[in-house]
């Protein structure tokens, strides 16, 4: 399918202007970006076999499927000083799509810095994007933000800054993602709690609209395993699948290298999703680097539906490579992948193992024993 056929009314990405890069290299991994793996067509209503990496050059890859039969994406660029966004009635139509800047950071002040983790969702009828930002003069200083684009087509219409998400405390936060269940928006993400042996825990909380959190805020998980201290003890990335019966939260522990992996939170539908003691978690990584597919660092994933309408697809970063020079945030080498989910017969996702680079065919490449052992 052709770009033109493929994104009706999309723009062209407008000419980006001379910026300061946070990253050295930034400018020569975003012409990397523009080589796309070959499309491997489908039949109408039949999931495609994938072609992997699917988007290089973009980490915490979020993909949505909007009823109007579009898929969207957005990730986060390694110059990490925009908001980009592609969309594709496939989901290997992205790798070739347009790809339009739809928010950049400011000069200077609040939202200057480490634009990370994008996530767009349509919610009460409009877009909306939460993303990770720092001032510039403290780039550390890293909170959540929300954009609004009340335009029914989110490449059109304006993009309105609604402010930061107020959390408990003024620490380190970041990787929002919201999902309505029973008809009460929440809001999941990664936060320091003061006083605690920890980088970032998982937090849940009610929200009064799309940027106001409400009522108590609940501790989920805090990086409890060695699995999930390596470097860093991190929960991050949050994510929610509703199947079966249950809530299923994936989320990545341990530092942004070769150690990188996802957890897993797991609630039954029927229970108070405010009580922690209703999330069981899974000792174990569900998804981890892998040596015979030569993935590494599988992380900050989401979940989509394939073309058919039936299949869970995983969306998830990882690098083609184990070592790392210097600093893994200063790496752009983290590329957007997907692949099928499996489900187990008692009504769990298999997540199987990273498959290798290539047409996928949707199917785990090895045996989940092949994967590293926990550590």
């Amino acid at each position: 399918m052709s770009r033109a056929a493929d994104l009706p009314d999309l723009p062209e990405p407008p000419s980006p202007p001379a910026r300061r890069l946070l990253l050295k290299g930034a400018l020569a991994a975003g012409a990397l970006a523009a080589a796309a793996p070959a499309a491997y067509a489908a039949a109408p209503g039949k999931a495609a076999p994938y072609a992997n990496p699917l988007v290089r050059n973009r980490a915490d890859p979020h993909i949505t499927r909007h009823t109007d039969g579009f898929y969207y994406f957005t990730a986060t660029a390694p110059e990490y000083d925009r908001i980009i966004l592609r969309r594709s009635r496939t989901l290997n139509g992205l790798s070739r799509a347009a790809e339009s800047v739809i928010w950049r950071a400011h000069p200077t002040g609040d939202m200057a810095a480490h634009i990370w983790a994008p996530e767009m969702h349509r919610v009460a009828g409009k877009w909306y994007v939460y993303f990770a930002a720092a001032p510039a003069e403290d780039v550390w200083a890293i909170r959540i933000w929300v954009l609004e684009n009340a335009h029914p087509n989110p490449f059109k219409g304006t993009w309105v800054e609604k402010g930061r998400i107020r959390t408990a405390w003024e620490t380190f936060s970041l990787d929002a993602t919201t999902f309505t269940h029973r008809g009460t928006l929440y809001l999941a993400w990664a936060q320091h709690e003061p006083g605690m042996d920890n980088n970032t825990a998982l937090w849940l909380s009610e929200m009064a609209d799309p940027w106001t959190l409400t009522g108590p805020q609940v501790r989920l998980s805090t990086p409890e395993y060695g699995w999930e201290r390596i470097g860093f003890a991190v929960n991050e990335g949050a994510y929610v699948l509703q199947r079966n019966g249950r809530l299923f939260m994936t989320y990545s522990a341990s530092a942004t290298d070769a150690n990188y992996c996802m957890g897993l939170l797991t609630a039954d539908e029927d229970s108070d999703l405010m009580d922690p003691a209703n999330w069981s978690k899974s000792p174990v990584p569900v998804f981890t680097s892998n040596d015979i597919t030569r993935q590494y660092g599988p992380g900050h994933g989401c979940f989509t539906v394939a073309e058919d309408g039936r299949t869970d697809v995983l969306v998830y970063h990882a690098r083609q490579y184990e070592e790392i020079v210097g600093d893994p945030l200063h790496d752009p080498n983290r590329h957007t992948r997907v692949q099928r989910l499996g489900w187990k017969a008692d009504g769990t996702p298999d997540f199987g193992v990273p498959v290798a680079d290539g047409p996928t065919g949707n199917q785990p490449a090895v045996d989940t024993g092949d994967m590293r052992p926990s550590r």
